[in-house]
């Protein structure tokens, strides 16, 4: 049992009746760090989780990717456009601690040009916050979490990771390698794991990572910093409660507009009881399509007419091959090294740029994307999986461009949960076609350069950002640029929906930076 667990039956708890002075909806990257911080100041604070309370990885997170699927949100989402999302395991999560349970954390922080494109380039927008103001922030979670990467980053001299590297295994090698032969520089990836025995003293300590590799199944050591781990234990110790199997469905709201009670519908009897929780303030974590589904669904914070607008996802292709040398993908952590060197590429005929990463992915993971990507099925897929072995990826993690024909919205589908399931619109544009078809040669050749045959690419997407645009004139934004709604006085919204723009760093580390940095807005009273 780690120490979240440990404190479960001693956690403060509030009646229903009691104003609580806020209450969070989400206990992910978003919600767990606001939700400590809160609690460390003495507020009376709430969460609410959609999904279970996972007591004791060590014991429920098997090395096993089917029994997997129960932290991974998989309530049908309906996928429109003409390059239509995977969800599922690829993007969201359920359970106390939300998608850090099963999360790569992959956790480069974001480049201070991604920020600024459209003064910079004239395409896309530009953040309301620059750079400067979210640095401090991004080292408070690093040194927290324990993120541990190399002693020198080659993009960043200023930038000192708390713990020295996590051993870099087969596909980093060759992907180092390849990149060499293309004079492109890589470094030990920044991950938020922890390469040695780390210590905290808001919630004690965390061995060393055993190079298990089944990081996407749920960590079972602790070494991974998922929220269960890290923000939650403190948040519980400092008199925060946290309420799993509690599904929000709507909003209580007085003649002045403001918040009075969060409606959710709570599971963990077994039976679904409607119950209402009066607050002074709402913090909405809840990722980016539940936030905004929330939104829609209750009609609420949406009089710009923006919730569900300028959604984005990461243009995230992949290109994989065989070497002639046994490469065990599966063993060690899943990304181990990054390259930032084509995050402007000088021949580039598109608007910002993509990290790109090495790839090692477990086999019932592997065999979906070749089945999906080289259209192998039966007897021509299983012989392919043969050489599972012998094969190894690298892929990107790109920007996108917000566009106004991707999208979300609810359909007429109605789930389990009495909502309306949401339906996304999403659609390369010209700029992810020709990034895509820049990243592919790049890696291809990369590939050859390390020796590897039989090459292929798999168009993919990644992450869910920005339906809840953040930005200073209310008629083009959700919220403003603490995460503070332009409409509802007492509701926050902190999570990837905020994002004015996709991005290039993988989303998780600016969402905690953000957290904090909206936990701070709020005690300042802003």
């Amino acid at each position: 049992m780690n120490r979240l667990g440990s404190l479960r039956a001693s956690m403060q708890r509030f009646t229903t009746a009691e104003e609580v002075d806020a209450v969070v909806i989400g206990t992910g990257a978003g919600g767990a760090p606001l939700l400590a911080k809160l609690a460390n100041k003495g507020l009376r604070v709430v969460a609410l989780e959609a999904g279970p309370w996972f007591e004791s990885p060590a014991d429920e997170f098997a090395t096993d990717e089917v029994d997997a699927a129960k932290i991974y949100w998989t309530d049908e989402r309906l996928s429109a456009g003409e390059t239509p999302l995977v969800f599922g395991a690829n993007n969201s999560g359920t359970g106390v601690g939300g998608s850090t349970l099963h999360w790569g954390a992959f956790v480069p922080r974001a480049n201070p040009d991604d920020m600024r494109l459209r003064s910079d380039t004239g395409e896309g927008v530009d953040w309301p916050i620059r750079y400067a103001e979210l640095e401090p922030y991004y080292r408070e979670v690093e040194e927290f979490i324990g993120v541990s990467g190399p002693e020198s980053y080659p993009w960043d001299a200023t930038r000192h990771y708390p713990l020295g590297p996590i051993a870099i295994n087969k596909p980093g090698v060759f992907m180092q390698r390849g990149f060499a032969a293309l004079g492109l520089r890589t470094a030990a990836a920044p991950i938020a794991a922890v390469s040695e025995r780390y210590e905290r003293p808001e919630y004690g300590a965390r061995e060393a990572c055993v190079n298990r590799g089944f990081c996407h199944q749920g960590c079972r050591n602790g070494a991974k910093a998922s929220m269960d781990v890290t923000y939650l234990p403190w948040a519980v110790e400092r008199g925060a409660e946290i309420r799993e199997r509690c599904f929000v469905h709507g909003f209580e709201r007085d003649d002045a507009g403001r918040i009075t009670a969060v409606l959710y519908r709570d599971l963990r009897s077994g039976q679904a009881i409607e119950t209402r929780q009066r607050c002074k303030a709402v913090f909405l974590c809840a990722g980016g399509v539940e936030s905004a589904r929330l939104l829609l669904h209750a009609e609420i914070a949406n009089g710009s007419g923006e919730v569900g607008k300028n959604f984005t996802a990461h243009v995230a292709t992949q290109v994989w091959g065989t070497f002639g040398e046994r490469v065990k993908m599966n063993i060690g952590f899943p990304a181990t090294v990054i390259s930032e060197d084509l995050l402007r590429p000088k021949d580039a005929n598109f608007a910002g740029g993509y990290l790109v990463q090495s790839l090692g992915v477990v086999p019932v993971t592997w065999a979906q994307s070749v089945a999906r990507g080289r259209g192998l099925f039966g007897a021509a897929l299983q012989s392919y999986l043969d050489q599972y072995n012998f094969v190894a990826g690298i892929g990107i993690n790109g920007d996108c461009l917000p566009s106004a024909k991707n999208y979300l919205e609810l359909s007429d589908e109605v789930d389990h949960s009495g909502l309306k399931k949401p339906r996304v619109f999403f659609s390369y544009g010209k700029n992810e076609l020709a990034m895509e078809q820049h990243a592919t040669r790049v890696m291809t050749e990369a590939w050859q350069a390390a020796g590897a045959s039989d090459i292929w690419s798999l168009r993919r997407t990644a992450h869910i950002i920005g339906t809840c645009r953040m930005g200073t004139d209310a008629n083009q934004s959700v919220v403003d640029p603490h995460g503070r709604s332009h409409e509802v006085e007492n509701l926050w919204i902190c999570d990837n929906s905020v994002f004015p723009s996709a991005l290039a760093a993988n989303p998780a580390l600016t969402i905690m930076a953000l957290s904090l940095r909206t936990a701070d807005a709020f005690l300042r009273g802003v």
